[in-house]
């Protein structure tokens, strides 16, 4: 096969889905940070606003779940960049019409088409930059394309209090149009049309990536591309596949459960001052930004995928629990214990990274595309458990006790998982 030239650690394809996944954790946590504010704009009671609230949250899941299929396939048989296209379109023009929203069906069907096309972004970008960087800087370059990308949590925090700050800051110094805003809880449909005006933006600077080489290589080759079959019809890629799920589990049971619901869990612990949930998803955002930086350099220095994430494993153990006493606690406390779960689980970047380098190029894309959004699709399925054991348990233990099944089941799997650092991505899945 032809040899490319790598790219370098901070060229274009880098920066570029650096910026698409900044865009796309905006959009994808955006929900996580307005759902009180939203739901309540809808006129739901704090009663359904828990209830609908994990009702959208699974169907943007299952609309994640979903779309990682369909982009991973396309990625494999189209190419990189037509995945990084699309994808942004679709869910560009999904969160301009959440903004539109006047019910909760018609919020989630919204959630549910942005999940499908936010599901393309990471995979792909994940898989352009390992094909393109060489294998010495591979953990690295991914782990700034995660790291710069998380911090898209952080800006839709900002952005969907800014009109809350400028109205306590000054009202005379708002416009009548703002004071309005404001004055209808309006605002944070406006959150929704910046994610998307911010995408149909980035399409722009898409125009100067250029395709993997790895991939032109087989473009035209006989072989089997993006059949997602593949992962199922060997044993042996199957194991692959499956342990490359189960390793991300911890990041979405924090994530999805313990820091979305951190202001109900509050109310559990008998924390008398109001936690704010979305500034509890905007710090640990800022902690997984941290994390995820970190985590490639690491394993690079370490020589080793796993060991790094036996570290990090460890503290995500820690970080759970100090987050399960904090009976009697304070509301900065949780949001400084957020955060550290937040770096814990900033191994996104590497597990995603892992999942590109189990798999050939005639593979890659479906693989590294599916895997996270399984992983994402999977809350659903965390969050079934955690109210099935809400009758027998309370409300706590239940929560603890489906951090014990994840954490249990990720760790069996890091450990029957093979080492991948510094393996040659240049070969195909027969």
């Amino acid at each position: 096969m032809k040899q490319h030239k790598a790219a370098g650690l901070f060229s274009i394809p880098v920066i570029v889905a650096a910026l698409g996944y900044f865009v796309d954790i905006y959009d994808l946590l955006l929900f996580s940070i307005i759902r009180v504010k939203s739901l309540r704009g809808l006129g739901l009671t704090d009663a359904l606003i828990d209830t609908e609230g994990k009702f959208i949250i699974s169907i943007q899941m299952y609309g994640l779940l979903i779309g990682g299929i369909l982009w991973g396939m396309m990625g494999d048989k189209k190419g990189r960049l037509s995945v990084l296209f699309g994808s942004i379109v679709l869910y560009s023009i999904a969160n301009i019409a959440n903004g539109f929203v006047q019910t909760v069906n018609q919020y989630a069907l919204a959630r549910f088409i942005a999940g499908i096309g936010l599901a393309g972004e990471l995979g792909a970008g994940i898989t352009l930059v390992s094909e393109l960087i060489s294998k010495e800087n591979r953990g690295k370059a991914t782990s700034i394309v995660a790291g710069v990308g998380l911090t898209g949590a952080v800006a839709a925090y900002f952005v969907a209090h800014s009109f809350e700050w400028m109205a306590a800051g000054s009202n005379a110094g708002l416009s009548e149009w703002a004071m309005k805003m404001v004055a209808s809880s309006y605002d944070w449909r406006i959150c929704y049309f910046i994610g998307g005006g911010l995408g149909l933006m980035l399409l722009l600077l898409r125009v100067s990536v250029f395709e993997s080489g790895m991939y032109q290589n087989i473009q035209h080759a006989k072989v089997q591309k993006g059949n997602i079959l593949m992962f199922f019809n060997n044993g042996k890629r199957f194991k692959r596949y499956l342990l490359a799920i189960l390793v991300g589990l911890p990041t979405w049971y924090v994530i999805g459960v313990l820091i979305t619901f951190s202001k109900e869990f509050a109310e559990h612990f008998g924390i008398t001052e109001p936690v704010d949930p979305g500034k509890s998803v905007m710090l640990a955002y800022v902690g997984i930004s941290v994390g995820d930086l970190l985590i490639g350099f690491l394993s690079t220095w370490l020589h080793s995928r796993k060991k790094a994430l036996y570290l990090f494993y460890a503290l995500t153990v820690v970080s759970i629990i100090m987050y399960f006493f904090q009976y009697g606690g304070t509301a900065n406390a949780m949001y400084g214990i957020c955060m550290f779960m937040g770096f814990s689980t900033g191994f996104w970047a590497l597990f995603v990274t892992m999942a590109a380098e189990h798999f050939g190029t005639n593979l890659r894309a479906t693989a590294a595309t599916t895997v996270p959004n399984v992983v994402r699709g999977s809350l659903p399925l965390i969050i079934l458990l955690f109210n099935a054991l809400q009758p027998s348990l309370t409300y706590i233990n239940a929560a603890a006790l489906t951090g014990v099944v994840v954490m249990s089941i990720s760790i069996t799997a890091v450990f029957m998982t093979e080492e991948t650092f510094g393996k040659d991505l240049n070969f195909m899945e027969e």
